[in-house]
Parts: C-alpha cells; sequence; structure tokens
C-alpha cells in the first residue's frame, strides 16, 4: 500500500531527534523521555504511554486479552562512536537518501518504523493485540532492557525485533556466550629460564580453540564459531608470568546450548573457563508460523543471522526484521537511507495488516 507521507515524515523527525540525543546502553534516560513526549504529542489517537526504567511502550487502543499479543520492539540505545567519524556523530545530516548519524542504522531505522507501524496497524481491526516497545541495554543484553519489560506486559503470542537486515526475515540467530579464561603457570627469571610460562601454557589452550571443530552444524546458522579476542599477561620484561587470562567469544547455533557448549570447552582445555552468562542461546522460529508463512508470500527470503539481538532473550516465537544493514552497524558514518525506513513501513504494514495469528 502506498504509505501517507505524514507517517515518512514523522518517522525522519522522530529519527534526527534521537541521533541528536546521546543513548549509550544504560545511559538511555534522556532519549526515553524525549521519545514518551514525542508519542504523547504525535500519536494520531489516544494511547497510554508506559515508562519502567528507560523503556518506553504503548499498548493498542482495543486491547483484548482473548487475541494474540504482537510485541514490535526495537532498541533505544547505541554503542559509543568509533574513532573515524567524519561528521560530528550526534548531529545528523541528511545527505540526498541518506541519514547520517550514530544509531541511524542500528537501531534507529528500525525504531521509528516500527513506531509508525504499531500507529497504521492500530488504526484497522486486527486479529490480535499491538504492543510497541523501545527497549533500552540491547547492546549489552542489560538486565534493565526487555528482561525488565517482559514480566510487565500481557502474555506475548510472538514478536518482530526490529534490526537492519535489508528488510529480509532473520528465522535464526546465534547465541553468544563470552568466556574469561585463566591459565597458571610459576614466576621465575626470565635470564635463567625457569619457571614454568603462563603464556606458553596459554597458547596450548588457544590452539585448542582455534582448532576444535563442533559435530552439530545447523543447515541454516552453520558451525558454531570460537574467537579468542583478548588476553593479557605478565608484569615486566625480565619476569615469566605466572598466571594468563584471555576473553574467548563463542556464537552458538541452534544445535547445542551455551550449558553443552561451556562443558565441551571446559573438558578440552586444561586452564581454568568461567561463563559471564549462559542466557543468551540461539534462537529460531518455524517456517510454519504466520509470521513466516507471510514473508514467504511477499517473497522475502529467510536467512540466519550470526550476530545477537534481543530475540535471545525471549521465550515466545520472534523473527528477527527490520531496514538497514547490519554491515553499517558499529561504524564511522553510520547511515539509513529514508527511502529504507519507507519500503520498510510498506513491507511491515503488507505482511502484517489483516495477518491471522494462531
Amino acid at each position: 500500500m502506498q504509505i501517507p507521507h505524514k507517517y515518512i515524515q514523522q518517522a525522519i523527525e522522530l529519527l534526527h531527534l534521537l541521533i541528536s540525543t546521546p543513548s549509550f546502553s544504560r545511559e538511555e534516560s534522556e532519549a526515553a523521555d524525549k521519545l514518551h513526549m514525542f508519542i504523547h504529542r504525535g500519536a494520531p489517537f489516544k494511547v497510554d504511554i508506559h515508562r519502567h526504567l528507560n523503556n518506553i511502550w504503548c499498548i493498542s487502543p482495543d486491547f483484548d486479552p482473548q487475541r494474540p499479543t504482537l510485541l514490535l520492539d526495537a532498541h533505544i540505545d547505541t554503542v559509543k562512536p568509533v574513532a573515524d567519524w567524519k561528521s560530528q556523530p550526534f548531529t545528523p545530516i541528511t545527505d540526498g537518501d541518506k541519514i547520517i548519524g550514530l544509531g541511524s542504522n542500528d537501531d534507529g531505522g528500525s525504531l521509528v518504523t516500527m513506531l509508525q507501524l504499531f500507529y497504521i496497524l492500530c488504526q484497522e481491526r486486527q486479529s490480535y493485540n499491538i504492543i510497541f516497545l523501545a527497549s533500552a541495554e540491547e547492546e549489552v543484553s542489560g538486565k534493565n532492557g526487555i528482561e525488565a519489560v517482559i514480566p510487565l506486559l500481557p502474555p506475548i503470542s510472538c514478536a518482530i525485533i526490529g534490526e537492519p537486515t535489508g528488510l529480509q526475515p532473520a528465522i535464526a540467530e546465534k547465541g553468544l556466550m563470552v568466556l574469561d579464561c585463566t591459565v597458571h603457570g610459576i614466576a621465575g627469571h626470565a635470564a635463567r629460564n625457569n619457571g614454568k610460562n603462563a603464556i606458553y601454557e596459554a597458547m596450548n589452550d588457544i590452539e585448542w580453540l582455534r582448532n576444535h571443530r563442533f559435530e552439530k552444524i545447523s543447515p541454516i546458522l552453520g558451525s558454531v564459531n570460537i574467537n579468542v579476542t583478548q588476553i593479557n599477561a605478565g608484569t615486566q620484561h625480565n619476569v615469566i608470568p605466572d598466571i594468563c587470562t584471555f576473553v574467548t567469544d563463542v556464537r552458538s547455533n541452534e544445535c547445542y546450548s551455551n550449558a553443552e557448549l561451556l562443558d565441551i570447552i571446559s573438558q578440552g582445555v586444561k586452564g581454568e573457563v568461567v561463563p559471564r552468562s549462559l542466557r543468551l542461546n540461539s534462537s529460531s522460529i518455524s517456517t510454519e508460523h504466520p509470521l513466516v508463512k507471510r514473508a514467504l508470500e511477499l517473497n522475502l527470503k529467510p536467512f540466519g543471522s550470526p550476530t545477537l539481538s534481543n530475540q535471545a532473550l525471549l521465550a515466545f516465537p520472534t523473527l528477527k526484521m527490520g531496514p538497514g544493514d547490519s554491515t553499517r552497524s558499529h561504524t564511522a558514518n553510520e547511515y539509513i537511507c529514508i527511502s529504507e525506513i519507507t519500503e520498510g513501513i510498506s513491507t511491515f504494514v503488507a505482511m502484517l495488516n489483516g495477518l491471522k495469528l494462531n
């Protein structure tokens, strides 16, 4: 359908407002304030706006507990800017079709799209309830983000997680487990070559992590990925280090839980392995789910996503999809295209208007 221009204009206005308001993870208070006021002033119908911590949500005015409920989620927080920005990251710049600014692609484009989608869908009778949620702390999988909100909402049947996927539906995504690894040695004088070098001991564990291949390979997410991303050892040049610590990033597929991967890794290495969390498991949605079936009817192309989102924290079926390109996220000179937002609203309306949820 042709989307009225007023929705596009309001999306652009809100995106400019959000870019100009720093909203690093756990520091989203001002952005939440401004979003609350923006909805209060600009909603095309009376809507109750709810807030918990830095999370903002709205429930469709005709909410009926007998109907299934669809959650539209996008996150309000951003990472911190990298050093190579050519412009001020908090000054939104429109360059032709592009809107440049920190958080424009991840996740401002999806957030403003989801809000306008909420407005449009709520103005027609749907077979389901709709909740729009602007969640906090997504970039750090924080406890005060979507996890803190879900218990406060009516029961959710399914959700669309707005993230930059090129408007293609991610029907599965990899999980994440971060491991703090410690290997011990024995201190000694470097000139005498005595002691037991913890770095050399750690190299054996790192080599195991580098070369190990997990047997179960997902048809959509591929294999489990492991990368050692940080390492620290030694106090001075002439002392054999007696401890070496390193951090390991593990991206799981749906064939393994994080607990299962931890057990395999702990048995494979000699050092101590401590997970920061086991809760961010891989997630997926059935290809028979009405959301996926409608996406297929629109000739969209389901795929498996290597990156993590709020999907990992939700127990109900979720589909990750939104305007923009994931490769632009967390980069200098991040941008979203106005045409991508326009297409996003139109595509979601075509996908969800009149949809029958189980």
